[in-house]
């Protein structure tokens, strides 16, 4: 009996959330990946940050990805794929500027993002690298793809910030109301 009811609740939350898709244009950029959109806040909700670490590579003189959305208060890991040393730091992280010092290929150090915002991360050694981590109030987020499509699936039905930000133009918002089932529509065009 407590198995069935907990199925029945697990798929009436389902029943009860409904999707966002769309496509963001970059006017100005050969690409449309790296934009990055999402659910500002869910008023009531928290929400648990994962227990697996998200990643970024450094590769090749870059970091990859170069944007990485995750929901605050999940830890950064910053592996060092290049046969030379690297240095990681942000000038501006929500939490506090950091600095993880120097380290060299097969390595790996982490930051934690407990705070909503933006951290540009930059590399000391090498000036030309450049990521965004974006920590969230929500899981309710998602990367562009080269030709500006995004999905964001289950998003609980009801009216939100619906928000895109791309690391070289000014942040878009839009009052959504999302249906309790089916797909919400919306693009975005950065000029």
């Amino acid at each position: 009996m407590m198995i069935k009811l907990i199925i029945l609740l697990s798929l009436c939350g389902s029943l009860i959330a409904g999707n966002i898709k769309g496509h963001v244009n970059i006017l100005y950029e050969k690409s449309n990946a790296g934009a990055v959109v999402y659910i500002e806040k869910i008023p009531g909700k928290t929400f648990t940050p994962p227990g697996a670490h998200a990643q970024i590579n450094q590769k090749n003189f870059m970091f990859i990805p170069k944007v990485l959305p995750v929901l605050q208060g999940t830890i950064v890991d910053f592996l060092n794929s290049d046969n030379v040393l690297h240095n990681v730091f942000s000038p501006d992280a929500p939490d506090g500027e950091f600095n993880l010092g120097t380290w060299p290929r097969g390595f790996v150090r982490s930051d934690t993002f407990k705070t909503a915002g933006v951290a540009t991360i930059l590399c000391n050694v090498h000036p030309e690298m450049e990521a965004y981590v974006l920590a969230l109030q929500n899981p309710y987020f998602a990367v562009t793809d080269s030709v500006g499509a995004y999905r964001i699936k289950e998003v609980p039905a009801g009216k939100y910030k619906l928000s895109a930000w791309y690391f070289s133009a000014d942040k878009q918002t839009r009052v959504v109301s999302v249906p309790a089932k089916n797909t919400l529509n919306i693009d975005f065009v950065f000029k």
